[in-house]
């Protein structure tokens, strides 16, 4: 039965300090198939690809259990150099590429066409003759089978982003023997006429018997260009099923689960929103970030309430607060309580009692060689010369407050560490997470933003982080953004639900709307 696919991968499992990552998975890909891995961040492609291709990050971390095939013999691929020797092949979605070499240079890397010379017969092959002629001809027939209308002798550095991409699958196809050739996110950093192009180029590499491995997030294009596709949700193979006998909005289901569970209690609630004023308004609003892009926002959140964003990866939810902080170039108008933001002024939401955390702690929300006393209190020192002595013009630092302020918040959000001098940096994932949040909420926000709130958290400390944000909001009346991947989480605590896809609100939902309503509106981009 194996025998029919051209890539078995069987009863896969992973584990990673005691977490276990992928469950008994099975992933199958026919000769000639191009097969959609899709799941939701975290759901385990990374690894699962990783194990395929024989990365470092695996066998130094314990290797993992399973078996895996090619052409229905056992495959031990225990180095990337492994996987090329069994014809296999990866576009990435960052691409792998020397600015400053040509195309052909940047094509042929590795596998350089050279002629014996009469130095290489005395000192070695290294002192062999380059056939940049062959390589040049080799080059030109690759980026002719993709359609690329580029000269072989230019230079990568500063060509657009789509050239860069169809450089990397003309490097791939050009390699000898290739059986399986993945594409990860391959259409992400693209144009929509650059992605239809290269959608379009798969399907030519497809029909040459070479098999197709396509991991995205953009639902669209696995109904319009896959055959087959795998779930995967939380580590475990959810369903293999061919893409005719499926549909958008059960894919989405699929990948986001239809069990849920209240994370959190809510008492009886008496608020409401009918006469409240608006705290937080986006109009026509626009973010250009990468593989996150926002196009044409208008939404309008009421005081005193928490909001929920969700939707897919890579469909824009992230973008929206990472534009109001501006963090990415944005354009449209953003209010707060009827105040216009500048947008082009980096902390300007932050003066205006709007505090973030962000999703990317390590790069943006955190100071990893400080303590976690000073990351703490860095924002409100920063905005509000809050934690200090003023003398005038001098500027001391109040360490007692700023100690006592720290233990405090250590104490609220259960925060294990060996104390408040601690390094933030030497902390475990969800305890940096933590200290995100400590440090937002220092801030004493009217609007509070939170994107991922509870990402590497464990399940304890996740419902404590939720139920203290419905805390604040129940005592303080702090308007609060949740912006997550996890639709449980958001309809634990969320009042209404905006749906991001394709850049833009395709809905907002009341959260105890049935399943498929979610999944449709995941869908509409």
């Amino acid at each position: 039965m194996s025998a029919q696919y051209l890539l078995n991968m069987q009863n896969i499992s992973k584990e990673y300090d005691g977490n276990l990552v992928l469950k008994n998975v099975t992933l199958q890909v026919k000769p000639g198939e191009i097969h959609a891995l899709v799941g939701e961040n975290g759901a385990g492609k990374s690894t699962l690809m990783n194990i395929l291709f024989g990365m470092p990050v695996i066998h130094t971390t314990g290797g993992f259990e399973g078996s895996v095939e090619i052409n229905g013999e056992q495959a031990n691929i225990d180095s990337p150099n492994k996987a090329i020797d069994f014809g296999i092949g990866m576009v990435h979605q960052e691409f792998m590429l020397i600015p400053g070499f040509t195309v052909t240079e940047n094509i042929k890397i590795g596998r350089e066409i050279s002629h014996p010379s009469l130095l290489s017969h005395i000192f070695g092959k290294e002192l062999e003759t380059l056939d940049l002629e062959q390589m040049a001809q080799d080059a030109r027939t690759a980026l002719s089978t993709i359609g690329l209308n580029i000269e072989e002798y230019v230079k990568v550095a500063g060509l657009p982003v789509g050239y860069m991409q169809f450089i990397e699958i003309a490097r791939e196809i050009d390699k000898t023997g290739l059986k399986l050739l993945v594409f990860d996110e391959p259409t992400a950093v693209l144009t929509e006429s650059e992605a239809e192009r290269l959608l379009k180029i798969m399907k030519k590499i497809a029909a040459k018997g070479i098999a197709i491995i396509f991991i995205t997030h953009r639902l669209s294009e696995v109904m319009e260009y896959a055959d087959s596709m795998t779930v995967l949700r939380d580590g475990e193979l959810i369903t293999r099923k061919e893409v005719k006998d499926t549909s958008i909005v059960e894919i989405a289901e699929l990948m986001i689960g239809r069990k849920v569970e209240k994370l959190v209690d809510l008492e009886d609630d008496t608020r409401s929103f009918a006469e409240q004023s608006v705290a937080l308004a986006l109009k026509n609003f626009h973010v250009d970030m990468p593989g996150e892009r926002v196009r044409g926002v208008d939404l309008e959140i009421y005081k005193g309430e928490i909001f929920g964003i969700g939707g897919l990866a890579g469909q824009g939810k992230i973008g929206i607060p990472n534009g109001i902080m501006g963090l990415y170039e944005s354009q449209g108008t953003v209010e707060v309580f009827g105040k216009k933001l500048d947008l082009n002024k980096l902390g300007n939401a932050l003066t205006n009692s709007i505090a973030f955390v962000s999703e990317d702690r390590r790069g943006v929300g955190l100071l990893l060689d400080e303590s976690i006393e000073l990351n703490i209190a860095f924002s409100a020192m920063q905005v509000k010369n809050e934690f200090l002595h003023n003398f005038g013009p001098i500027k001391l630092l109040d360490k007692k407050r700023m100690r006592q302020h720290a233990l405090d918040m250590i104490k609220l959000l259960d925060i294990r560490c060996t104390g408040p001098t601690q390094k933030v940096g030497s902390l475990s994932g969800g305890n940096q997470q933590k200290v995100c949040l400590a440090r937002a909420l220092t801030m004493n926000p009217d609007i509070l933003i939170v994107s991922e709130p509870t990402r590497g958290i464990d399940i304890g400390a996740k419902k404590l982080v939720l139920e203290y944000l419905v805390k604040l909001n129940r005592e303080q009346g702090t308007t609060i953004v949740v912006v997550s991947s996890e639709l449980v989480e958001l309809r634990s605590l969320c009042d209404r639900i905006a749906i991001v896809s394709g850049g833009k609100i395709s809905a907002i939902i009341e959260p105890d709307a049935p399943d498929a309503e979610f999944g449709l509106a995941m869908a509409a981009g």
